[in-house]
C-alpha cells in the first residue's frame, strides 16, 4: 500500500507540473503526456488493487 502512495503522489505531480507547462506553454504534447500519465497509473492503480484483494481472499479461503 506504501508503494502505491508513492506511486500516486508522483503521478500526481508529475500531471500537475505537465497541466502547469501546458498553460505557459500552450503546446498540446504536455496534455497529451498528462493523459497518458493518468491511463498508465490507473492501470497499475488497478493491477496492485486487484493483487491486493487476490491475497486477501485467498487468506480467507
Amino acid at each position: 500500500m506504501f508503494v502505491l502512495r508513492i506511486v500516486g503522489f508522483f503521478v500526481v505531480v508529475t500531471i500537475g507540473a505537465s497541466l502547469l507547462t501546458y498553460l505557459f506553454t500552450k503546446n498540446r504534447r504536455y496534455i497529451t503526456f498528462a493523459w497518458q500519465v493518468l491511463k498508465y497509473g490507473m492501470a497499475m492503480a488497478i493491477v496492485v488493487l486487484t493483487a491486493i484483494l487476490f491475497e486477501r481472499l485467498i487468506l480467507v479461503i
